[in-house]
């Protein structure tokens, strides 16, 4: 039977936003699935055979066999359970193409461009801000211009691909702010603010996304030298 609870095992580590998309996908398409949270200090044997090739998690283990990297798996899990709950991306081959380019945009130019503003400092902190902000800019003014009918979401009301991929990171924005440097600006790139506001007030989001403070905890923890700027 599909999604069978014994099928579906996630193996992740909680502070993870690639991890919280797949758990978001799960359960917005109501999949019952076992969750495994991993210690990446000290990898299990599990994760190891389950992706050889990277070691990194998210892996989704269905019937057995394993799906790696978050973007593929949220393929994965609309392509199969194509019949359960609300699609994640468009059934249109062109609209689909978009969201999978702009997918890509996010997880490859935005979210590597956050690093340099966590380790640097002084002006150098402020440039690696003002480049962050110039990506954030292009990808707000591309997916408003190619996905005029948000409203508020991808899907209408059900959160998609999309919505998905930006909201497991985004959403955590403020905890981003108080322990790094604050990069979300609503006067800056208010569509884009527009959009996060209402991603964190989905009832999904509230469910799956980690907690203020131990999002602020995590960062302090994991970088260190955050405690002395």
């Amino acid at each position: 039977m599909e999604g069978g609870e014994s099928q579906v095992v996630l193996i992740g580590t909680w502070a993870s936003g690639y991890c919280t998309r797949v758990k978001l996908a799960l359960e917005l398409k109501g999949i019952p699935y076992k969750y495994i949270e991993e210690d990446l200090g000290n990898k299990s044997s599990l994760l190891r055979q389950s992706n050889p090739v990277h070691g990194k998690v998210p892996v989704l283990l269905h019937n057995g066999r394993a799906i790696a990297e978050s973007l593929v798996i949220l393929e994965y899990i609309d392509d199969y359970w194509s019949k359960i709950g609300p699609k994640l991306l468009p059934e249109d081959p062109y609209q689909r193409a978009k969201v999978r380019f702009w997918a890509n945009f996010h997880d490859q130019k935005l979210l590597p461009a956050a690093l340099p503003i966590i380790l640097s400092e002084g002006k150098e902190r402020e440039k690696a801000v003002e480049d962050y902000h110039e990506l954030l800019k292009v990808f707000d003014e591309g997916t408003e211009k190619d996905f005029l009918a948000r409203s508020p979401f991808f899907n209408g009301n059900n959160l998609g691909f999309l919505d998905i991929v930006v909201g497991s990171v985004s959403c955590n924005y403020q905890a981003f702010n108080e322990a790094v440097a604050v990069i979300f600006e609503p006067t800056k790139h208010p569509t884009f603010f527009s959009w996060v506001t209402a991603l964190k007030e989905h009832p999904l989001m509230k469910k799956i996304l980690p907690t203020h403070d131990k999002m602020v905890a995590k960062y302090r923890q994991k970088y260190p030298h955050l405690m002395k700027l």
